[in-house]
């Protein structure tokens, strides 16, 4: 394994503030059933630079202490945010690096939600659970951080990230 880097760490920190005060900012839409949370979109990072995975944890852990939805949220749904991070870091095709973040939040998201609110009916609702889940960060995704990851490979904060 090797050592993080001093400006890997700041980096990380400088993420991690990001991703929360994007969450908190536009928490009417980043918590529940239906969320679209827009700092989702950083979660391409990890395809330029594996460590921020780490920055994103810690940013998601920090916005789902803000969660409307369940203390259990801090545990999975920041889980969720780790697991699609490093799964994105391991992407080779443009086109599928959001897939990890979409697909791992349906799954685990969907079912935390599932847990909280439908208990009785829970399989029926982790389905419709997750597909809302699901279908809010493939907008996110493939609207916001698909764009982005093409503007930071073209350009030159991209390349300097990339050589971190």
């Amino acid at each position: 394994m090797k050592k993080i880097t001093t400006k890997q760490l700041s980096l990380c920190g400088i993420i991690a503030a990001l991703y929360a005060v994007i969450t908190v900012s536009t928490s009417f839409m980043a918590y529940g059933p239906f969320q679209f949370r827009i700092s989702e979109a950083l979660c391409i990072l990890p395809a330029i630079v594996p460590v921020t995975s780490l920055g994103l944890f810690v940013g998601c852990l920090a916005a789902n202490l803000f969660s409307t939805v369940s203390t259990i949220d801090v545990v999975i749904g920041s889980a969720a945010t780790l697991i699609a991070c490093l799964w994105t870091a391991r992407c080779k095709k443009s086109w599928f690096i959001p897939a990890p973040t979409v697909i791992v939040n349906a799954v685990l998201v969907g079912l935390e939600l599932a847990w909280v609110y439908t208990p009785d009916a829970f399989w029926s609702g982790f389905v419709t659970m997750g597909a809302q889940v699901g279908f809010g960060e493939l907008v996110v995704m493939y609207a916001l951080g698909l764009p982005l990851l093409t503007f930071l490979r073209r350009s030159k904060t991209g390349n300097r990230l990339a050589a971190m």
